[in-house]
């Protein structure tokens, strides 16, 4: 099965990716001098947040759309630390769309380009005024994102 960022990728899509830089701060680090492991969640709302205003629909415009869209699953995996003054790269990347928003992140060293973490979220579409959960995402992500919804 070809993933939907694939896919858009070899028709000519959009680019679902984004990338963000940031030092962490010194109030993110932990008693050994390095970045504490609940941080690296702030980095990736970042980078998240960055992603999606890319294409016009961060959380304001969620909102306004009538939906919302809580993040159901969170997944790290640490593969190095990330120290103070550590210039660091998030890119953030979606791999799914049609029933749920799935993004992919890959944090690393600016400057060596050495992985320092895996990461991936999974939101899904929430109607604001029913609170009942979409099963398929609403048209209003796709047309956003440029992508096809789901095949019928």
């Amino acid at each position: 099965m070809v993933e939907p960022s694939a896919r858009s990728a070899a028709s000519g899509g959009p680019d679902l990716s984004h990338e963000i830089e940031l030092s962490p701060a010194f109030h993110d680090l932990d008693p050994m001098n390095i970045v504490w492991h609940g941080n690296y969640v702030k980095y990736l709302e970042l980078a998240r947040n960055a992603l999606m205003a890319k294409f016009n629909y961060d959380y304001p415009q969620m909102r306004a759309s009538g939906y919302a869209w809580p993040i159901v699953d969170l997944r790290l995996k640490y593969i190095g630390p990330v120290h103070y003054e550590h210039r660091i790269r998030i890119r953030a990347r979606i791999v799914e769309w049609e029933n749920r928003l799935k993004i992919d992140y890959l944090i690393s060293c600016a400057k060596t380009n050495a992985k320092l973490n895996k990461a991936s979220t999974i939101q899904v579409a929430l109607d604001i005024h029913t609170r009942e959960m979409c099963w398929v995402c609403p048209p209003v992500l796709w047309e956003r994102l440029g992508v096809n919804g789901p095949r019928t």
